[in-house]
C-alpha cells in the first residue's frame, strides 16, 4: 500500500519556509526512513517550484518514472513529497 498523505513539514515550516527562515530544511528535504501504522517506508521531498511532474526512480523499481510519482503541496510551496 502506498501512502500520500504522509508529511514531515507542519504549516510552521511552510511558513519558514516562505519567508526564508528555515535553517533546519535537512530535516524535512531529501529521503527519511519511517515507519508509519507498523509499515516501513522512505518519505522524500524536493523543492521543484516549476516541475510538472516529479518522481523518484532508481534500481529499486527498475527505473520506472511511474511508480513512485511525488505530488506537490497545495500550499504553493514548490515542495513535491511522497
Amino acid at each position: 500500500m502506498v501512502r500520500h498523505d504522509v508529511s514531515l513539514f507542519t504549516d510552521h515550516d511552510i511558513y519558514l519556509f516562505k519567508e526564508g527562515n528555515h535553517f533546519n530544511l535537512y530535516d524535512k528535504l531529501g529521503s527519511h526512513s519511517m515507519t508509519v501504522d507498523g509499515m516501513d517506508g522512505t518519505y522524500f521531498a524536493v523543492w521543484a517550484p516549476n516541475a510538472y511532474n516529479v518522481s523518484v526512480t532508481g534500481d529499486f523499481n527498475g527505473w520506472d518514472s511511474g511508480s513512485h510519482q511525488l505530488f506537490p503541496r497545495l500550499d504553493e510551496s514548490g515542495i513535491w513529497e511522497g
